[in-house]
């Protein structure tokens, strides 16, 4: 597995990260992980590395936009000193598009987006082990359907940055999409874009499968 002993991650994101770790808005560091993904990748490291004594930071906030982690990247990131970081952002990018539309200065067009996460990563890159990088996604498995579109074009846009600075890369729309096809998507999602316990769990497990967790290591 890629992280090491006493190695420091930081969780990056908006509300998919964020998911009621209890941190009061703006700030950072008490490393509350919340009850999505980032709780259940910590329960998974946990309980079968203990001896890695490995620290999960959880600096999602619900809302966010990748405007809005640039302007607390130095604070929530670069002050936090980790040796990982995870990244997962883009979804109100998007959905502001659609659920807000006559508002377009809360819409972060796929150029700013594309700009802004590249800056980031770069300012990142030599201050860590690794940085992964995860897609936006939308449980919807039309991929006609409007916002689907959209939201697969920002994650294109996240793995050419992932290529271009070699970085990892997850790709959970390709996570969700094996899942629905076989499950209607409010198996795992009451909207489409806030998962579940099990909608959490596919995020937890495209994580874990990028930096090489053993499923089959006990403690």
């Amino acid at each position: 597995m890629l992280f090491e002993a006493k190695d420091k991650i930081v969780l990056i994101g908006d509300s998919i990260t964020d998911c009621g770790r209890a941190l009061p808005i703006g700030e950072a560091g008490n490393g509350d992980a919340g009850n999505g993904y980032v709780e259940l990748v910590d329960a998974f490291l946990q309980s079968a590395y203990p001896e890695l004594k490995l620290r999960l930071v959880n600096v999602g906030i619900s809302g966010n936009t990748v405007r809005d982690l640039k302007k607390r990247w130095e604070t929530d990131v670069i002050e936090q000193k980790p040796n990982w970081l995870t990244i997962m952002i883009g979804t109100n990018d998007v959905w502001r598009q659609f659920d807000r539309p006559a508002i377009p200065e809360w819409h972060v067009y796929i150029d700013e987006y594309e700009r802004t996460l590249e800056e980031l990563v770069i300012r990142t890159k030599p201050l860590v082990k690794g940085i992964v990088l995860m897609t936006p996604f939308f449980v919807e498995a039309c991929r006609d359907d409007q916002m689907r579109a959209a939201m697969d074009q920002y994650g294109a846009v996240v793995r050419a940055i992932a290529e271009r600075q070699g970085t990892l890369f997850v790709d959970t729309q390709a996570a969700f999409d094996g899942v629905l096809e076989k499950a209607y998507s409010a198996q795992l999602t009451w909207d489409r874009v806030h998962p579940n316990k099990a909608g959490h769990l596919v995020l937890a497990r495209a994580l874990l499968d990028a930096v090489g967790f053993d499923y089959a290591k006990r403690a």
